[in-house]
């Protein structure tokens, strides 16, 4: 069986219209089968509603709003999300989340706004795409009190404590890593590599940011998903062909896609 990779986490909406083609080519050349595309506002949500789809089986869309914006957020744009998610093209709720690394606005206001989309994941059930950053027990608190279990989501871009994973781990969440994974100063994430569990591991690129270390300083993509993924498999003990099996059926499984040849009706 050939190689096939899942990317879960990318911004194919920060790519020109004019890359957008050679990007989704590499990505098919170098064995990924299927990406989704981050929400981060409603602006780049509606944009990737529209690749997804435009590109059909490879591109999915998730619509959400970043945390580093919660504090601009509006109701009526609460509404406008929903509405998207509503769409066939969209798998996930996210990116969102908790982020009190920058301090940007009123933490409780972030709290108010994750709850939300918390709510809509749930109501609409959509996977919830998980930012976390120097928040993690609050981000732990407010799931336990507000989340129906199994919660069906991702952290993305796993990093924290041990016991951060483990407690999302135990919510039901399956654990995103990226590819700053590999990169010589990241000892505290490759950590957590063995924490997570066959049946809840997970890769993505970020694109494009984080470029993993054999390309690092380039724009990332998601056809740079492989040195992340063989990265993984090594500290885990796997050979490739495990890894990239294990995630991308996780990855299928979580977003309703366990036909792999499904399309867009």
């Amino acid at each position: 069986m050939p190689l096939e990779l899942f990317d879960t986490h990318c911004h194919l909406d920060l790519v020109s219209k004019a890359e957008r083609p050679g990007v989704l080519s590499r990505a098919r050349a170098a064995n990924v089968v299927g990406c989704v595309s981050i929400g981060t506002s409603l602006e780049a949500s509606r944009e990737n509603v529209a690749m997804a789809r435009a590109e059909g089986a490879l591109v999915r869309a998730s619509v959400g709003i970043h945390p580093h914006d919660a504090h601009l957020v509006t109701e009526q744009q609460l509404r406008d999300i929903d509405a998207l998610s509503a769409d066939p093209a969209v798998v996930a709720i996210g990116e969102v989340g908790l982020d009190f690394f920058r301090q940007t606005g009123d933490p409780d206001v972030q709290r108010r706004i994750f709850s939300a989309f918390l709510a809509m994941a749930q109501r609409r059930k959509r996977p919830i795409l998980i930012h976390c950053r120097n928040a993690y027990d609050a981000l732990l608190e407010l799931l336990r009190a507000e989340a129906t279990l199994p919660l069906a989501g991702l952290i993305h871009c796993a990093s924290g404590p041990p016991e951060f994973i483990q407690g999302a781990l135990a919510l039901g969440l399956h654990i995103s890593f990226a590819g700053n994974v590999t990169f010589p100063n990241a000892q505290a994430l490759r950590e957590l590599i063995n924490v997570v569990p066959d049946d809840r591991v997970l890769i993505e690129t970020d694109a494009p940011f984080l470029a993993p270390q054999p390309v690092r300083g380039k724009k990332n993509e998601p056809a740079h998903l492989a040195y992340t993924a063989a990265y993984i498999a090594q500290w885990r003990g796997s050979s490739l062909e495990h890894l990239a099996a294990v995630t991308t059926r996780n990855a299928r499984r979580l977003f309703g896609l366990a036909d792999k040849s499904a399309t867009i009706s």
